[in-house]
């Protein structure tokens, strides 16, 4: 039961919640030892609020879960974990993130509760509504990077909200696209969304997401705003790491038709995982040491 349990919360998603962490990072403030207390319990709060999403999710769709040839074994389609328990759990998962953000501040517990309910109403509609399904997802990835802004109580940048909704855009199509070749004819059994696309509009969207995500990317670097605001001007340094990865993963999509779960790529492919850390390791250069 333990087992299937932490299988339920999916902790290898939590990764995602590094997004919480940006506020800190490109603010220019992960030297204060306690606005880095903030942001990590905001980032456990969001693990917490996560898991509690995605136990939801599992619960109103098991049905179509059982369809799937990956996702039947997770353990409420599979009958491992009854569903009254799951739902206990999504419960007390939802009321832990929720008083942890509250133990922060208001205005986290407003963007924690409306992490929840996008979330509550993707699972019932959204997902539905043909790329506003993927818009929705990109939402949640956006109110996690300004979470992280409003917990340590700093000024986000507009810019960087906006790389996060259109690099956030960029995998959930690339998700789409791997689902419907993947699944195939049964695709539409699984998510009834896939019907509505095809792997050439998916390619047209993905297409005009990577150049948009690519020079909104550029734009922040090299932003003289931008600049001033974090006392460097050595930012646009990143950009050939946020190029490479995004061609890296559409290489992955493409030519080895991966991209199922971005997070497990991440993890699995070391090129991209390689990627990610030299571009983080030169963001924390360029802001704490050179700056």
């Amino acid at each position: 039961m333990i087992k299937n349990t932490i299988k339920l919360l999916r902790p290898s998603q939590w990764v995602k919640n590094g997004v919480v962490l940006a506020g800190l990072i490109f603010a220019g403030k992960a030297e204060a030892v306690g606005l880095i207390k903030l942001s990590i319990l905001a980032a456990i709060a969001f693990c917490f609020l996560s898991s509690s999403v995605y136990v939801f999710n599992d619960i109103i769709d098991r049905e179509r879960d059982r369809q799937h040839p990956l996702k039947k074994n997770r353990p409420v389609a599979s009958g491992k974990i009854p569903v009254g328990m799951a739902v206990f759990i999504f419960v007390i998962l939802a009321a832990i993130g929720l008083t942890a953000s509250a133990a922060i501040n208001v205005n986290l517990l407003i963007v924690s509760a409306c992490y929840v309910a996008l979330n509550v109403l993707y699972t019932f509609f959204l997902k539905n509504i043909v790329i506003i399904d993927v818009m929705t997802i990109a939402a949640g990835f956006v109110l996690r990077a300004l979470a992280g802004a409003v917990a340590i109580d700093v000024e986000f940048s507009s810019w960087l909200l906006i790389t996060t909704f259109l690099l956030a855009l960029f995998l959930g199509f690339g998700k789409r696209r791997h689902e419907l070749t993947f699944l195939q004819g049964e695709a539409t059994g699984h998510r009834r969304i896939l019907e509505r696309y095809s792997p050439y509009l998916l390619d047209q969207l993905i297409g005009v997401v990577t150049a948009s995500t690519v020079i909104t990317y550029i734009f922040y670097a090299v932003s003289p705003e931008v600049g001033v605001r974090l006392h460097t001007k050595y930012l646009f340094l990143t950009i050939p790491f946020v190029i490479y990865g995004i061609f890296r993963y559409l290489y992955l999509v493409h030519k080895e038709e991966q991209g199922g779960s971005p997070t497990s790529l991440l993890l699995s492919d070391r090129p991209l995982l390689v990627d990610v850390l030299l571009w983080l390791a030169t963001v924390l250069i360029i802001l704490y040491i050179l700056s």
